[in-house]
């Protein structure tokens, strides 16, 4: 396919697509779909070869946040059955982090719900930051505590994080149907004040929210222009309780549509599959890691992931390894030009999160009711919600039992 061919000359020169391709490959065909996941994986290990980079969320603050995202289960107005808590302190941030590390995670990504921190909250988060290096030699560290006022970036820099993640989300031209407690400028300015304290930015979308091909493109092409190194690409799950509930719009396929479309559009920038990996891709995760470099480990913000030694397995059956923590992640032209180990995300890791799925014990994948992604309960039809793989997360931080990783 001509458009293919062309898409893969791009991504080895780091040339921007234009428009019309990147929405080209959003309507492909499913005849087609093996082709596309093929010529991005091209430039996937141009890039990065065959590393995936393990990372792992540890909820600081859970719940009760005043904005209104509406695809969030921790937003003014939630009725989600989550796990709500307020600050954890250093040493329980650092136990839930050692628990991800151990699994093989390189990054933790720290994350509290709210607007943004107060100055007392960076101190907080600056301490923990400090305790979890302390006690976790080599580790990366990435905060996501919402928007950011002035100052604030360059502390968190200082206590010693490596990056900040702050996700656009949705086009500028739909933010608002989204979210009306903030703007889409509001969010720009928090990347941009990252980026200039020397953090590398971590930026990415949700897709599944009833949003169109056009919008898919403009913010991926808004994201480009800010250039952060790490996006996180997240499937909205639609939490019982939230506005978006009822919205089911995704395909395994389209899925892998999205994310060959953000390779081909950022094809050195860390692509991360994040929230609702496990619910859209389901049997298809794999693939998947043809398109993107990074993963959580473990489970999410407030909902369950699939066991980590599942999410292990699956990248060495498909012939990929773990990124060790003496590799850097990024290509050579990006780490030296001051982006460093460029990672992160929301459910990636954003301060709202979109779910995942998987067991509610730590005997691994599909012990909740329905089955989970490895469970034996009966399969959907074809284009039916999946609400059966939908868990609140019950483990790990904010409660006494072990967490996923």
């Amino acid at each position: 396919m001509d458009l293919l061919n062309t898409l893969v000359d791009k991504g080895l020169r780091r040339e921007l697509p234009t428009r019309e391709e990147a929405l080209a490959v959003l309507a492909t065909s499913d005849d087609d779909l093996l082709d596309v996941v093929a010529a991005a994986g091209k430039v996937r290990r141009h890039w990065f070869g065959r590393r995936v980079k393990l990372n792992y969320l540890v909820n600081l603050k859970s719940g009760l946040c005043p904005e209104d995202c509406s695809y969030c289960s921790q937003r003014l107005g939630s009725t989600a059955g989550i796990l709500k808590y307020t600050w954890l302190k250093p040493d329980e941030a650092s136990k839930a982090a050692a628990a991800g590390l151990a699994g093989g995670a390189k990054r933790v990504c720290l994350v509290a719900s709210g607007r943004g921190p107060t100055d007392r909250d960076v101190d907080r988060v600056s301490e923990t930051i400090k305790t979890i290096k302390d006690q976790n030699e080599g580790v990366e560290v990435c905060a996501c505590l919402g928007l950011l006022s002035d100052g604030q970036a360059e502390r968190l820099r200082e206590a010693g994080a490596d990056a900040y993640n702050h996700n656009l989300n949705t086009s500028e031209s739909t933010y608002g149907d989204i979210t009306t407690t903030h703007t889409y400028a509001d969010r720009v300015d928090t990347v941009q004040k990252a980026h200039s304290a020397g953090l590398s930015a971590c930026s990415g979308l949700i897709a599944g929210m009833g949003e169109s091909d056009e919008d898919l493109v403009d913010v991926v092409y808004s994201l480009r222009e800010l250039d952060p190194d790490s996006v996180p690409v997240n499937f909205l799950i639609p939490f019982e309780g939230t506005p978006l509930a009822k919205e089911w719009n995704l395909t395994p396929q389209r899925c892998l549509r999205i994310l060959a479309m953000v390779r081909f559009v950022c094809p050195d920038v860390e692509v991360r599959i994040a929230g609702g990996r496990e619910v859209h891709l389901r049997t298809m995760q794999p693939l998947a890691l043809h398109l993107a470099n990074s993963i959580f480990l473990g489970d999410y913000l407030t909902s369950e992931g699939q066991a980590g030694k599942a999410d292990l397995e699956m990248i060495a059956d498909a012939g990929f390894e773990v990124e060790g923590a003496d590799q850097v992640t990024l290509p050579e032209h990006r780490a030296a030009a001051g982006g460093g180990c460029g990672s992160h995300e929301s459910a990636g890791c954003g301060s709202h999160e979109s779910a995942g799925c998987g067991s509610h014990d730590s005997a691994g994948c599909g012990s909740h009711e329905g089955g989970g992604v490895c469970g034996t309960a009966a399969a959907a039809p074809a284009g039916e919600p999946r609400t059966d793989l939908v868990a609140v997360r019950r483990r790990g931080a904010g409660t006494d039992l072990a967490p996923n990783a």
